[in-house]
């Protein structure tokens, strides 16, 4: 019998910043519309908004995204700062 090991790349693999997401609960021309776009296109519109909005967003990815071992299927406030960290990381 194998013993099973978990590296760091199969608790967080890469992510896939090309897929579909959307970024809802932030202003768009005085409403409050989703916006659909990349994932890496999501969080650097995150990252632009002011510290109210970013605390009450909502990133809901096309698929769930594996950190630390845990299947995310969407990212509020906080979450979504782990993602741009891991943008910003990966893209240095």
């Amino acid at each position: 019998m194998t013993e099973a090991t978990w590296t760091d790349q199969a608790k967080t693999p890469e992510i896939n910043w090309r897929m579909s997401a959307a970024l809802e609960n932030v202003p768009r021309g005085g409403t409050e519309l989703a916006e659909v776009t990349s994932l890496e296109g999501a969080v650097r519109a995150w990252l632009a908004l002011d510290t109210q909005h970013q605390t009450v967003a909502l990133l809901t990815p096309e698929q769930e995204i594996l950190i630390d071992g845990v299947m995310t299927p969407s990212f509020l406030g906080t979450g979504i700062a782990i993602l741009a960290e891991r943008l910003r990381k990966q893209r240095q």
